[in-house]
């Protein structure tokens, strides 16, 4: 049973969310919107289907989705030595890594050897301002204080590792020549018309447009108000549940052989095939056997944020659920997860 629109408002008053949006997949299409709560807390300005949301790690889907594309065109290689198309910087071999090299499909599937020093990926400072990728691989910055280096073989354990993004972020700008804000726009949100999506970060201007505020668990606005991370391809996605769900919809046609993007059939199997050493990871994406089906999904979970989005390929349905309010629990043991849980699809 889906869930009524007084039951969503009354899990958003239980939980103390300020803000929710979500779009619903079914027939490979959007099939509805729903929002509910406001942008603001401290504003009277309702949630609609152009308010944007901070993504966090959801924006690793959409990496992966434009390095398959680059692969397509061999622009770039999975399972090449990512060293030899580095320019900027390169991965330090030592004993942990010099039998197996390091690939863009290791690091995709977050088992490249890189394990994220304690500490290290937190929001912007705005005293301290962005730093470039070489910067925080090589551990000159607040935002990571130590140089990034290879602490287990390739392809023997799994570690979730935002630093093995920004290593793909480079790479891309690289071999491209051009920021990876540039190239997503080009390759990702052009062509599938997302047009409330932007790695860019909000600015003096957000407060007039349709950003929304971060909160934290009583309700209140987290500091700073839009909590930036200034590792675009790793966590800086800000985005609507509606330009969301045309990437998810481009990923199941893709592996019908009717891709916009003209993604190849091959590297949209690929993009859901475990990986490695472990059953439940794909390229950028999880993975779970459900009776319906293989379920895909990716989490994003930041400081005033939490997302979700869930698609299942063989019968052609999805979710995907926005909210500007940091429970502090997992997604699925908060109101993402009791919406998640209603629509079984």
């Amino acid at each position: 049973m889906k869930l009524q629109h007084n039951k969503i408002q009354n899990l958003m008053d239980n939980y103390h969310v300020t803000g929710l949006s979500m779009a619903c997949i079914e027939g490979c299409k959007v099939s509805r919107t729903e929002c509910y709560g406001l942008i603001d807390a401290n504003s009277e300005k309702n949630v609609d289907i152009q308010s944007i949301f901070s993504a966090c790690s959801i924006s690793k889907f959409l990496t992966s989705m434009l390095v398959m594309k680059l692969t397509d065109l061999c622009i770039l290689d999975l399972d090449e030595d990512i060293n030899e198309k580095l320019v900027s910087w390169q991965i330090p071999y030592n004993e942990s890594n010099r039998r197996k090299k390091v690939t863009l499909r290791n690091l995709l599937c977050h088992q490249s050897g890189v394990v994220d020093p304690e500490g290290s990926f937190p929001v912007l400072d705005s005293k301290i301002g962005f730093p470039t990728m070489v910067q925080l691989l090589e551990g000159k910055t607040p935002y990571c204080k130590v140089p990034i280096e290879m602490n287990y073989e390739p392809e023997s354990d799994f570690q979730y590792s935002d630093a093995g993004f920004c290593i793909i972020q480079l790479l891309i700008e690289d071999v491209t020549g051009k920021t990876f804000n540039e190239i997503m726009y080009e390759f990702i949100f052009q062509p599938l018309h997302m047009e409330n999506s932007t790695f860019d970060p909000p600015n003096e201007d957000a407060v007039q447009s349709n950003f929304s505020t971060g909160h934290n668990k009583a309700g209140d606005e987290v500091c700073g108000k839009y909590p930036i991370y200034p590792y675009p391809a790793a966590a800086g996605l800000w985005t609507t549940p509606s330009d969301l769900a045309l990437l998810v919809i481009e990923l199941i046609n893709s592996l019908k052989g009717a891709s916009k993007l003209n993604l190849s059939v091959s590297k949209a199997i690929e993009m859901i095939t475990p990986q490695g050493t472990k059953e439940w990871t794909g390229l950028g994406v999880f993975l779970d056997k459900t009776e319906k089906g293989i379920e895909i999904s990716s989490l994003g979970w930041g400081a005033g944020f939490q997302s979700m989005l869930v698609a299942y390929p063989d019968i052609e349905t999805g979710l995907v659920i926005m909210t500007n309010t940091d429970l502090g629990v997992h997604q699925l043991k908060g109101i993402i997860g009791d919406i998640y849980r209603a629509y079984p699809f």
